[in-house]
């Protein structure tokens, strides 16, 4: 996968970072930590700089971020509300629950956009409550934006001083997504064998 993206990037430059990242975002085929250590090794060799490298992939992935945004919001708390009653069970929500965190993400919706953007694995869920619940396009874009570009930017610097090394990022961030994967997995499992719609 590696050797993929690499080729993809030294033939597209910041596009293919861009377009990379939108794809990650949208559909994670490929991690961004993949990609984002190629860019800053691409930096290191001089093929681009690493802020352009930075800032493409901060936009593409913004992209998916908003593409994710509206669709949530187009679907509304209001049409939510019929798939909890119906799937409740396999979303294992009702609807007291999802009231909850409304009124959790009306308090901190904020915070929970920026610092779940630097989180792996569900840094690209973050657009779905976020539109869900409605938050303000224009706070959405802001936060999340900040969250992004430090993660964008953590990334692709660590390629950078890495270099040729730059698989090191994945051999640790690797096992900490798949860790987060398998924790929300397990939960989400308990969740299924143990919940039960609470009587209103």
């Amino acid at each position: 996968m590696g050797d993929f993206v690499r080729e993809w990037i030294e033939q597209s430059g910041y596009l293919g970072v861009c377009f990379l990242m939108f794809l990650e975002t949208i559909f994670p085929p490929i991690p961004s930590e993949v990609i984002m250590s190629l860019s800053g090794l691409q930096a290191q060799r001089g093929t681009m700089t690493l802020w352009g490298a930075i800032l493409a992939g901060t936009l593409g992935a913004m992209l998916g971020n908003i593409a994710w945004y509206f669709v949530a919001r187009w679907l509304g708390i209001d049409r939510f509300r019929p798939l909890v009653q119906r799937f409740g069970r396999l979303l294992t929500v009702d609807w007291r629950e999802v009231e909850r965190a409304d009124n959790f993400f009306d308090r901190y919706d904020r915070w929970f956009v920026c610092l779940g953007r630097m989180m792996p694995t569900i840094r690209s869920l973050v657009s779905v409550p976020a539109g869900l619940f409605g938050m303000k396009p224009l706070p959405f874009v802001i936060w999340s934006t900040i969250g992004t570009a430090g993660w964008t930017s953590a990334l692709a610097i660590a390629g950078y001083v890495l270099g040729q090394n730059w698989k090191d990022v994945d051999k640790y961030l690797g096992p900490a997504s798949t860790g987060v994967v398998a924790i929300l997995l397990a939960w989400y499992l308990f969740r299924v064998a143990t919940w039960k719609p609470k009587r209103t």
